[in-house]
């Protein structure tokens, strides 16, 4: 695991072409397709890059445009929006084949002090010690698994996820679109913030779009399903470490009009650290 935590760090270091240019690689993750949390990354990462100033990133606000072809570069065009006396914008676009495949705003703010509090509580759940990885759990139906995506799905994966009460992939029965998940890039990680930042942005995309199918009895795994991620957005509260356990809350409000709105809540020792919105397509496919 600490190889692959290296290899997804490797990913994320881009290539500076030209300024304000970026170019990066993918990993096969979710198959045929580039990963959605892996654009996110890189893009931020590419957007750090321009800073002038130390600051740190608060929020980010993405749209997916095109599906990104894993076998071909990706570009990262940065437009330096504003340097302002405490936020910074930039916004950033991923081009492939010469067409947007996806863009991003970012916001990045001093470090400043001010009015603090929480309003929401941990959920109460087991620890991680006590739960078995999606992995593991991904092992035990290996032999029931379409032979065209059982190698997507044994594949490990660089950030470690343990579901709390995790879903029956292949007979889902509907119910509640709660869930929660402990995550971590397992091994040692420095202390550069931008680095944890981009590591979170990245596993976030994980586990979230599934909430929106629990109600409906369906997984990623059935057929007549087409779901993938419309847009991503993320705000970042307070610092944090991505080689030690976070607990990601996920849920799904609501479903219509062949899309369904996802919202996360991250926490680590107690504190509310991120929070993720997302809508996703969630469409029949028509035989």
């Amino acid at each position: 695991m600490t190889n692959l935590v290296d290899e997804l760090i490797n990913l994320l270091d881009l290539e500076t072409i030209e300024l304000n240019l970026f170019r990066g690689v993918s990993r096969d993750v979710v198959g045929r397709n580039v990963f959605g949390g892996q654009v996110i990354s890189q893009s931020l990462v590419a957007a750090y890059r321009t800073l002038e100033e130390q600051r740190q990133c608060h929020s980010l606000h993405a749209y997916f445009l095109r599906p990104g072809d894993m076998n071909t570069p990706i570009i990262f065009e940065v437009d330096r929006i504003r340097d302002g006396g405490s936020f910074t914008t930039r916004r950033v676009v991923a081009i492939q084949h010469g067409e947007a495949i996806f863009n991003m705003s970012a916001s990045f703010h001093i470090v400043e002090r001010g009015f603090e509090h929480q309003e929401t509580d941990i959920p109460n759940v087991p620890p991680p010690d006590n739960l078995v990885t999606e992995h593991e759990l991904r092992l035990k139906i290996a032999d029931q698994l379409d032979e065209r995506i059982r190698p997507v799905l044994m594949q490990k994966r660089p950030i470690e996820i343990r579901p709390v009460d995790p879903l029956d992939f292949l007979n889902p029965e509907p119910k509640s679109p709660r869930k929660q998940a402990w995550f971590r890039a397992p091994g040692f990680l420095n202390d550069d913030l931008s680095l944890h930042q981009a590591l979170l942005a990245y596993a976030s995309d994980f586990g979230l779009l599934g909430a929106g199918m629990m109600p409906h009895g369906i997984s990623f795994l059935d057929p007549k399903l087409h779901a993938a991620s419309l847009d991503h957005t993320l705000w970042f509260h307070h610092p944090f470490r991505m080689d030690q356990w976070l607990l990601y809350d996920m849920e799904s409000p609501c479903a219509m009009n062949a899309r369904s709105f996802n919202q996360g809540k991250i926490y680590q020792n107690g504190k509310l650290v991120a929070s993720v919105c997302q809508e996703a397509l969630m469409r029949v496919i028509k035989s």
